[in-house]
């Protein structure tokens, strides 16, 4: 057997030892962090409705008051884009929870360092790929 081909085993027997060893207490703590996060989410857009609703154009809002308006409604727009794909993010985390694979980065393989993980609970790939 070549080389190469028993180190990309090994190097996958350490992965699924890693992920083994999360115990529950450390599953339950980024379970909880992405709950939390996920519901300030969620409360986030429910508040952002009304920027986000279509300028009401009047005879008194003059052409500058019009202009502000609408680029406020869109940069509102934007942020409650932003969340919803978080939101995508985060429940993506909570599959790869059930499916035993949190913490583990999809492109390279390696595991995704804690400290980015307490950071960044829903971070897909380590910082190295995420670059």
């Amino acid at each position: 057997m070549c080389v190469w081909v028993v180190a990309l085993r090994l190097a996958s027997l350490a992965r699924l030892h890693y992920y083994a060893d999360m115990d529950a207490e450390k599953r339950d703590r980024y379970t909880a962090m992405l709950t939390a996060l996920r519901e300030t989410l969620e409360s986030e857009i429910e508040r952002s409705r009304r920027e986000t609703a279509p300028v009401q154009v009047d005879g008194t809002m003059g052409r500058v008051s019009r202009g502000d308006a609408m680029q406020a409604q869109q940069m509102a727009l934007e942020a409650k884009r932003q969340r919803e794909l978080r939101l995508q993010r985060i429940q993506s985390a909570f599959q790869r929870i059930e499916q035993g694979n949190f913490g583990q980065c999809p492109r390279c393989g390696n595991n995704i360092s804690e400290a980015r993980l307490e950071a960044f609970p829903d971070a897909v790939m380590c910082v190295s790929c995420a670059v």
